[in-house]
């Protein structure tokens, strides 16, 4: 079984920067629930370049985080979970058709070998071939999307077609999401068109702007969530612009009025049970915050989702017929 590498009295900030010291490993997934994968890609960003630097800034700030959540019943992920940093994706700068196509390559032995991949970002626009790497093996995947932005906009140039303001529209062209069980979480900011989010929901989407959020409990919006994906396959992203810019300065495309970092934990916490088979958080852009506070959140961030997945684990090892019949 496979956890981080850190014994006690050893300094957290010594060794390689692998996610939470976890063994950097690419030639075994036997017995490996998930795998830690950069994919340091931001060619298909709008305004501001440098995500691409982002998995290594999370993978940094992750050193300090340990396997127990005391918020969760104390749960130790590593209990439940073995898991393993494969290190980054080979992707190709300037290049996105090439880029995407090398990245469904080297996630389809993740996704054969039943691996959660935990991918860390690199620009939005990634999660294209993402999504397009899990279809392969499940069939139209659910999406649980929490953003600024919703991501279902079309370019009238098809030279440009592929940019991180695109890729949901494309998914959802191609078959591999299912918008009528996907939701949208988080949406504000200021728009050239009246009504912004109005395509996303023509598409069959449920989006919630952030406005809609705040209005309701957190409990709420995490029982419509699960209530919306049901038992479907879930591709989880999380960009860090979800975030209001107090807690996430360090992003290529920032809004503000959005959220706490607390917030987001609770809203992670709340989804724990859905039918997890894919994660990645995006858009950490280090070189904007020199206090590494964005990274330093997505580093966490990732490490709740880890931990709903070890609370499925659980859950599943504590029920021998739900095994059984999987």
């Amino acid at each position: 079984m496979y956890k981080p590498e850190i014994s006690r009295g050893v300094p957290g900030f010594s060794g390689i920067r692998t996610f939470m010291h976890l063994p950097h490993v690419k030639d075994d997934l036997e017995n490996v629930d998930f795998a830690v994968i950069g994919v340091p890609f931001d060619t298909g960003v709008s305004y501001a370049i440098g995500t691409r630097f982002g998995p290594s800034a999370i993978r940094e700030m992750s050193q300090r985080i340990r396997g127990i959540n005391p918020a969760l019943d104390r749960l130790n992920i590593f209990d439940y979970l073995s898991g393993v940093d494969y290190g980054d994706l080979t992707v190709h700068p300037g290049y996105i058709e090439y880029s995407y196509e090398a990245i469904e390559e080297q996630l389809a032995p993740i996704f054969r070998h039943n691996v959660i991949p935990i991918l860390l970002g690199g620009d939005h626009s990634i999660s294209l071939p993402h999504l397009r790497a899990a279809a392969k093996k499940y069939g139209p995947i659910s999406l649980v999307h929490f953003d600024s932005h919703s991501d279902t906009g079309r370019s009238l140039d098809p030279r440009k077609k592929y940019s991180h303001g695109t890729m949901f529209s494309i998914a959802v062209d191609e078959g591999i999401v299912d918008p009528y069980s996907s939701i949208q979480i988080g949406m504000r900011g200021t728009s050239i068109t009246k009504n912004p989010y109005q395509p996303a929901r023509d598409m069959g989407f449920e989006l919630l702007t952030t406005d809609d959020v705040k209005a309701m409990e957190i409990s709420k919006l995490t029982q419509l969530i699960k209530a919306r994906v049901s038992d479907k396959p879930v591709f989880l992203t999380f960009d860090v612009d979800f975030l209001d810019p107090v807690f996430a300065p360090g992003t290529g495309t920032p809004e503000v009025g959005g959220f706490t970092t607390y917030e987001a934990y609770q809203m992670i916490r709340g989804i724990s049970g859905i039918n997890m088979i894919g994660f990645d958080i995006v858009e950490t852009l280090p070189d904007r915050d020199p206090a590494h506070i964005t990274a330093l959140n997505a580093a966490n961030i990732t490490f709740q989702v880890l931990s709903i997945i070890a609370q499925n684990k659980k859950a599943k090892l504590q029920n021998p017929l739900e095994i059984s019949s999987m």
